[in-house]
Formats: structure tokens, sequence, C-alpha cells
């Protein structure tokens, strides 16, 4: 496997007044945590990849990111529930249940 985590943000944006993840910031959360993993050393191959992604097509539930390979899903507020699921997951390899979606 390449990395050990793949990250993947929406950070869709929808003009017609629609829910969608930009309009929570989901952008500046992408940046937050891939700074974050940049800072611990957990970057490139073997380590943890921070992407964007276009719609995921779940943006009433969001904002949202999935992690592969496992394939879990999260909801998120701010950068403590970032460093949370950092925390947790891509470090400890727990699911962060109460973010789960």
């Amino acid at each position: 496997m390449y990395y050990q985590y793949h990250v993947f943000f929406c950070t869709n944006r929808r003009r017609d007044g629609r829910e969608c993840c930009e309009a929570h910031d989901a952008s500046g959360m992408r940046a937050y945590l891939k700074r974050r993993c940049s800072e611990l050393g957990l970057s490139g191959k073997g380590g943890i990849r921070i992407n964007t992604a276009g719609c995921l097509d779940r943006c009433e539930q969001g904002p949202v990111l999935v992690i592969y390979p496992q394939g879990i899903w999260y909801t998120y507020v701010d950068e403590q529930d970032i460093e949370e699921i950092l925390r947790r997951h891509l470090l400890e390899g727990e699911e962060v249940e109460r973010l789960k979606i």
C-alpha cells in the first residue's frame, strides 16, 4: 500500500443556496490537517495523504471527509474535531464514533 491512510475532504461549493461542505470552511480544515500531518512527519509514502475531493454527494451531512482504506466517513465542526480525528483515527487507529456519519 502506498499510503497508510488517504483522506479526502469534500470541498464542494454549491452556488444555488443548498448546503455544501465549503460553506463550513472545508478547504481551511483540509489545509489545517495537511499542515499538522506535515509538522508531525506523517506525510508522504507510507504515511498519510490529504486530498481535496469534488462533491462526495453527502453535503447535507457535512462538512464531510472520508478516510481510506477503511472507507470511514466523518463530519466535523472545527480544528478540535480535526485534531481528534488525527490523534485517534490516524495515529491510534481508533474510529471516532461521535463524528462518524
